[in-house]
């Protein structure tokens, strides 16, 4: 879909299998769409796809399947049909709803989303505390108007232009933070101090978003610093806070970001500033920045592994990260790769750290393509679920390409002895030998199961090590 569609296409529906949905459409075609006029039928696909079913899914979405046409579409493009609209047809991927339709709504300029009002159903229990409708009330950008619909009647509409003062979201929502954070280590800020800092959260300053929120580039102390700021009212915030300062506070090494400071009552947390941004917008090479050479892509390997294992044999307790990505890997002004985001981050009792029997967490947490299958199904966490992780991400780091079906990507390039095919080709001399050991070396990170990864002390690092040292 191109982001510059007619107005009249700046319509999203978002369906599910559920009653709800229909409820929408109807409502949508009924009282928002004009005769002629089209929109866009989209559902979020949020389970695991087997390696061989898609090679890969564009950020923009792919036409449904003829399992999904029939499940999910048809009988929506028939309702459609008869009233004289023209219905696109979607499937995006996200292990969250609200997320992949948000970012979706972002990058097409989308005015209108009309959503089900959500019930309690198979998908609440799996997330339980996801509710697509709400959550999208308070993400999309003030630009796009959200319309839920229960039973054909308007629950809730969020019009365009309505967004909360940040500072005064924030404070509401983060009232049990205040009194919970204790850290020596770390610099306390208040808002005033933050707002300055950012020139009051000014959209100019803003240098990247996550799951937990923007990210502002400001100075504080004569000395320019990261500032992430928390969405208002999000889900789980106060326990994500609290859990990076925890793990930031008590940890310092090379390859992990530094968190210099907070601001406790409003839910801000302060870091070191890398200059060179993400590793994933320096491989896809955003704002036209030069392609990184082999070398230091080995390098970059390396070091993530070596933050990884720092992680990994943390004392008392191992922590797993559970959102290895390279958007939370930071390159500093040398290319030197730095670990952040650890807010989703997981203690595991050591006693089961590296068992088969892993420790035991309800609701898998992390980013679509990057989550470990089998932490997945049965929500086992150990410190192998981050190796499935890096993994992926190895294999993006030589090949340049999305998440999405990489693994079989490369595994069938090096069956046919063809893995130079799929190189990333903006670097014109791969060492083809040593690139074909570490390709096979991260295909064993992302072995389906837990058991058939390589253990990251005695078998990954050290190859990364060697091959770093070429």
């Amino acid at each position: 879909m191109a982001s510059n569609a007619g107005e009249e296409e700046s319509t999203v529906i978002a369906i599910d299998s559920d009653r709800n949905s229909l409820h929408a459409v109807k409502w949508a075609v009924e009282h928002l769409l004009k005769k002629n006029a089209s929109c866009t039928l989209i559902h979020v696909r949020t389970k695991t796809l087997y390696s061989h079913d898609f090679e890969v899914i564009p950020k923009q979405g792919r036409l449904p399947t003829e399992e999904e046409l029939h499940q999910f579409f048809l009988p929506f493009r028939g309702f459609c049909a008869r009233k004289g609209i023209v219905a696109k047809e979607l499937v995006l991927h996200d292990i969250d709803v609200s997320n992949a339709l948000t970012d979706y709504i972002i990058d097409n300029s989308i005015s209108n989303i009309v959503v089900g009002a959500s019930r309690w159903n198979a998908l609440i229990r799996k997330f339980k505390d996801a509710d697509v409708a709400t959550s999208l009330v308070r993400s999309v950008p003030e630009t796009c108007t959200v319309h839920v619909i229960s039973k054909g009647k308007v629950q809730n509409i969020r019009p365009a232009g309505h967004s909360q003062n940040i500072s005064n979201a924030l404070s509401k929502s983060l009232k049990g933070i205040k009194g919970s954070f204790q850290s020596e280590d770390l610099n306390r800020y208040n808002i005033k101090e933050i707002e300055v800092a950012t020139n009051y959260f000014d959209n100019a300053l803003k240098i990247g978003e996550g799951g937990y929120g923007p990210v502002f580039k400001g100075v504080l102390d004569h000395t320019e610093v990261a500032i992430k700021a928390l969405k208002p009212d999000i889900s789980q915030g106060e326990r994500q806070f609290q859990q990076e300062v925890n793990v930031l506070s008590t940890i310092k090494h090379p390859n992990m970001v530094q968190l210099l400071g907070a601001c406790p009552e409003y839910g801000c947390l302060v870091y070191e500033y890398i200059e060179n941004g993400s590793l994933e917008d320096r491989l896809f090479q955003k704002d036209n920045t030069p392609t990184i050479p082999w070398k230091v892509r080995f390098k970059i390997a390396s070091e993530i592994a070596t933050g990884l294992l720092f992680l990994h044999q943390t004392k008392p307790e191992p922590v797993v990260h559970r959102d290895l990505k390279p958007a939370n890997i930071l390159l500093d002004r040398n290319y030197a790769s730095k670990i952040t985001d650890v807010g989703l981050a997981r203690l595991v009792p050591p006693s089961v750290a590296n068992k088969t029997t892993q420790y035991h967490k309800t609701t898998a947490a992390g980013t679509f393509c990057y989550i470990d299958p089998e932490y997945q199904q049965t929500g086992l966490l150990g410190v192998k679920s981050d190796i499935y992780s890096l993994g992926v991400m190895l294999l993006q780091i030589i090949t340049g390409k999305p998440p999405m079906g990489v693994a079989h990507l490369v595994e069938e390039a090096i069956d046919k002895g063809k893995l130079q095919e799929v190189l990333d080709p903006n670097v014109t001399d791969w060492p083809l030998e040593e690139t074909l050991s570490y390709a096979r070396l991260a295909l064993k990170c992302c072995e389906m199961r837990k058991r058939d990864r390589p253990d990251l002390r005695s078998v990954i690092l050290p190859e990364l090590n060697r091959l770093r040292n070429l």
